[in-house]
């Protein structure tokens, strides 16, 4: 490595330190750790929002994801828009600031917990979040590492070390006020990378008309052919036999959806684009971002901000995951995952040859970019989680910030035993975060929505829907999904087969199944209880 890139890695790890100083030397309060002291900037909560939304997980595992499976990801870009960005800044955001301030509440669980005036949802909010936010966490430490062993030909272990005491450094020291404010800095870097990347692949390719056209030759070339293939006869796994499962799903390229209720085409909605789509509007670390603002023009200045960023991240890196295939097929002969091996080396293989080498150590600073902004974000949140929803409602005492910054180390010791256990297992980035997002979704979203709008939601009808919401979703997850179900193994050990179930029904993403079920109880439950009028009051005014 050269003088000039040991230089600029050292003054950017100076940078973030200072951030994260300059976060420790204003946080004074409880508040300014949680809330970052409720008066940030638009521009720096917009830009900390998509930070935190875009991890490796989105460049890295689902860029692979949009490699092997084609542009039918740019659905989840517009959903990620619309949703997680339109609708939860303009509908959710204001209502979740007031209603946070009105009641003093400084991290999800709290904000639920205290709307329905309940200890115990608080304390299972906060104790979901411990069990399986890591778990989302880990896959997005995995594909920062991923990149950093591509880039520096070194090896994972040592990396994925180094990368997790970097991030502990100024999660512990800054608080929300830290992490937000290295949250903007990063975010800046991943979309001048993104703005540059879409040229470059472009370029490679002799322009869009020819890349685009390539296309349909590298499909017909590489994989067309698989389908002579007996599937049993390929290796579990491998790159071969990943390609002859989407022709069997009914993928028709990479630039066209797969056939209507095929099986390729329930994965791609109902997992990849409902599940993460919807998912986005329930996650702890971005709720808590809503609270971090002292007014509604703030959140409406952030929406164009925040609207931008995530079409720069997400709809670039779809585009040019799948585009990877004419590169590899023009200079290799093979497709993308044929090339890599695996869908999580593609994107950092891709970078590492078909671009500059001046621009792939800028890539990799906006992939450590990525990778940090949200895993500082989760780590601050399982932190808080262990401090103001479980130490407080469990010993009924005021915390400390020493507690939350006990609870951040704790808590990044266990994801990166995770990020050590699963970095071989497929695609594990993609179902790591689908997961957590249709968990949160079927847990969270009936009981925070209706908790927002409905006064008639009452505390049975939030408790039994973030119940129902999880045992249904834990359910589907164990039992009936293809991927996760014969993954985890569950099923198979106390059935005997991977699924409950066949046929198509076991493409449907868990989220499609429990949402529906905790919406259902959420509302049930409500209108056959009482409500509390003094807690309408107190959280309405």
């Amino acid at each position: 490595m050269g003088l000039i890139e040991n230089i600029a890695i050292i003054l950017y790890l100076a940078i973030v330190g200072y951030l994260g100083f300059l976060g420790y030397k204003k946080t004074k309060t409880n508040s300014d750790y949680l809330v970052a002291g409720r008066d940030t900037h638009p521009f720096v909560m917009a830009l900390s929002y998509g930070a935190t939304f875009i991890s490796t997980s989105a460049i890295v595992g689902f860029g692979g994801v949009a490699a092997w499976l084609g542009g039918s990801m740019l659905w989840l870009t517009f959903f990620n828009i619309f949703l997680g960005i339109f609708i939860a800044f303009v509908f959710l955001g204001n209502p979740t600031r007031k209603m946070g301030l009105r009641l003093g509440a400084h991290t999800f669980p709290e904000l639920l917990g205290k709307r329905f005036d309940s200890k115990f949802i608080q304390l299972f909010g906060g104790l979901l979040i411990l069990a399986f936010m890591p778990l989302y966490a880990a896959a997005v430490l995995i594909g920062g590492t991923q990149f950093i062993v591509s880039y520096f030909n070194t090896d994972y272990h040592l990396a994925l070390l180094v990368f997790s005491i970097i991030i502990t450094g100024y999660v512990l020291a800054g608080g929300l006020k830290g992490v937000m404010f290295t949250d903007a800095l990063q975010g800046t870097i991943m979309f001048i990378a993104m703005v540059i990347l879409i040229f470059f692949a472009f370029s490679s390719l002799g322009g869009i008309n020819e890349a685009l056209k390539m296309l349909d030759e590298v499909w017909e070339t590489t994989v067309v052919p698989l389908n002579e293939i007996e599937l049993n006869s390929l290796a579990p796994g491998g790159a071969d036999f990943m390609m002859k499962l989407s022709t069997i799903w009914g993928f028709k390229g990479w630039h066209k959806m797969p056939e209507f209720l095929s099986q390729g085409w329930l994965f791609v909605i109902t997992s990849m684009v409902l599940g993460v789509g919807i998912g986005v509007l329930a996650q702890p670390q971005l709720v808590v971002r809503f609270m971090t603002v002292k007014s509604k023009k703030e959140l409406n200045r952030a929406v164009l901000i925040g609207g931008i960023f995530i079409l720069a991240m997400t709809g670039i890196i779809f585009i040019v995951g799948a585009l990877s295939n004419s590169w590899f097929y023009l200079f290799e002969g093979k497709n993308s995952l044929q090339s890599a091996g695996n869908i999580e080396g593609i994107i950092p293989l891709f970078i590492n040859l078909a671009m500059p080498k001046w621009f792939s150590f800028i890539f990799l600073f906006a992939l450590i970019s990525a990778a940090m902004s949200t895993l500082s974000s989760q780590f601050h949140t399982m932190g808080t989680a262990v401090s103001r929803d479980i130490y407080e409602q469990f010993f009924g005492k005021s915390s400390s910030i020493f507690v939350a910054r006990v609870g951040v180390v704790l808590m990044i010791i266990f994801a990166v035993t995770l990020s050590y256990i699963f970095d071989k297992q497929p695609a594990i980035i993609a179902r790591s975060t689908t997961i957590f997002f249709a968990l949160c979704a079927s847990v969270f979203l009936p009981s925070y929505i209706g908790g927002l709008f409905w006064r008639k939601m009452t505390k049975a009808g939030a408790l039994c829907s973030m119940l129902g919401g999880f045992l249904a979703s834990s359910f589907w997850v164990l039992f009936a999904h293809f991927n996760e179900a014969k993954h985890l193994g569950v099923c198979k050990a106390i059935f005997g087969k991977d699924t409950l179930f066949s046929g198509k029904i076991i493409f449907l993403d868990a989220l499609v199944v429990a949402l529906p079920i905790s919406i259902l109880i959420a509302i049930l439950v409500s209108l056959i209880t009482k409500t509390d009028e003094r807690l309408i009051k107190k959280s309405f005014g």
